[in-house]
């Protein structure tokens, strides 16, 4: 069970190294006054670029490199419309009733809000609205996940709870206690989503300029200036999206959230026999242990898996073959084909796991909606936002919303998850101890 990593791929998004419809944009050279300016050209600057657009403002998009550069051409590419680590009951018991209720519909209609966007601007992705699976690693967290469902299903969400043979046939992965379902929920190729995001956005008026840092936002007594190497940009709004890759633009901000470093790898394509046998209707899955385990298929049958690491050197080699050699045991495939392509990406993780928007000042918000559910959650915000920028009091909004909030000894809490990986992966062993003696 030994797997090489190849070169070429090393280092190198899966999504980017096969995606289609690339074009270069231009960078600014000039000043120009808009009433949106947005910072960061991934999937919440695109949604909100689209949408402010199609209300008719003008909306300048400025990417410090390319589209998709940062977590959104990163991630696995799982459309998720509900919260890691959060159900509906705890969510609407710490916000109340009509905000909390609010944000679990934002949450809920997110996946919706991706494929029907993908399907109105003839975005083509690999997009597959087959559902996401959660399996249940232990007897304790099926009853979570029970619960889970119910709290969603009573809501209108289509959401059906599995038994250990249901899960079995889904994934064709043994052990499972059993788990649940949102048949909304799905898959995609998150860098040519992406660019069909830019592509409807730029259609609907919106300029979108690449290899354009923004080095300071400054207040301007009509609104704000966005400066860069080569041109400026006056804009009444702006919109920091950024998520983990804000650098030093906002020190502050940058410790309002923990960055988690997440290993993504693909392997090469599966022969179709032993790809007929798992997932075979294409969905896309993620347990429930602490070390969280997924795997999905991409168009070309590449098995595509990730997660943490431990702090230590060499951690680029090192871990992407950890997570094959889990990737193998847990599918029970001693002849899983080797690593294609490994990379890395950063998610920006809130101390409740909520998204949340960010005051930084009269018209200039944060927004930050990952947790591990980035594309769902940001398309969706970045719809909401596009009323911000018309005239919608942010406080009216579903998202919670409030000035920076730094976590407390952020320089050493920022590495807790990394540190605290091995006490996680003993509980999860701990937790499956049920006697049924399974692989997982």
């Amino acid at each position: 069970m030994n797997a090489m990593v190849r070169q070429q791929g090393h280092g190198v998004s899966l999504w980017h190294a096969v995606s289609r419809n690339r074009h270069d944009r231009p960078h600014l050279q000039s000043g120009i006054d808009v009433d949106l300016a947005i910072v960061g050209a991934g999937f919440s600057g695109l949604s909100t670029a689209l949408h402010a657009a199609e209300k008719g403002l003008s909306v300048a998009v400025l990417e410090a490199e390319y589209i998709a550069w940062g977590a959104t051409g990163r991630n696995a590419g799982f459309v998720v419309p509900n919260f890691a680590k959060r159900d509906p009951n705890d969510i609407i018991a710490e916000l109340g009733p009509e905000r909390g209720e609010r944000l679990v519909d934002f949450a809920a209609r997110s996946a919706d809000l991706v494929f029907g966007l993908i399907k109105r601007h003839g975005i083509e992705c690999d997009a597959l609205q087959n559902g996401w699976i959660q399996p249940a690693h232990s007897p304790a967290a099926l009853e979570k996940t029970r619960s889970r469902a119910e709290q969603w299903a009573t809501r209108g969400r289509p959401t059906v709870t599995l038994d250990s043979k249901a899960v079995t046939e889904f994934t064709g992965i043994n052990g499972y206690a059993g788990g649940w379902m949102d048949k909304s929920g799905g898959v995609l190729n998150p860098v040519e989503y992406a660019r069909g995001l830019a592509d409807a956005a730029e259609k609907a008026g919106a300029r979108i300029f690449e290899q354009t840092r923004v080095a300071s936002i400054d207040r301007a007594a009509d609104g704000w200036t966005l400066k860069t190497a080569s041109g400026v940009v006056r804009a009444g709004k702006v919109l920091v999206a950024t998520n983990a890759y804000g650098g030093a633009l906002n020190p502050t901000l940058a410790r309002t959230y923990i960055p988690l470093t997440v290993f993504q790898i693909a392997t090469a394509p599966l022969p179709r026999a032993i790809r007929a046998c798992l997932l075979p209707g294409g969905q896309g899955m993620g347990d429930t242990r602490r070390n969280l385990f997924t795997c999905r298929f991409d168009a070309q049958n590449r098995l595509i898996s990730g997660g943490m690491h431990i702090i230590g050197a060499g951690a680029e080699t090192r871990v992407p073959q950890t997570i094959w050699r889990r990737l193998a045991g847990h599918l029970d495939l001693p002849d899983l084909p080797a690593i294609a392509y490994s990379w890395t990406g950063v998610a920006a993780v809130e101390p409740d796991f909520l998204p949340r928007l960010v005051d930084l000042g009269p018209g200039l918000i944060a927004g930050f909606a990952c947790n591990g559910r980035g594309i769902a959650m940001t398309t969706a915000m970045g719809k909401v936002l596009a009323d911000w920028a018309s005239g919608t009091d942010a406080r009216d909004l579903p998202l919670p919303f409030a000035p920076p909030s730094p976590i407390p000894f952020h320089g050493v809490v920022r590495y807790a998850p990394n540190v605290l990986l091995p006490w996680s992966i003993l509980r999860d062993r701990i937790a499956r101890s049920d006697g049924t003696g399974s692989r997982i």
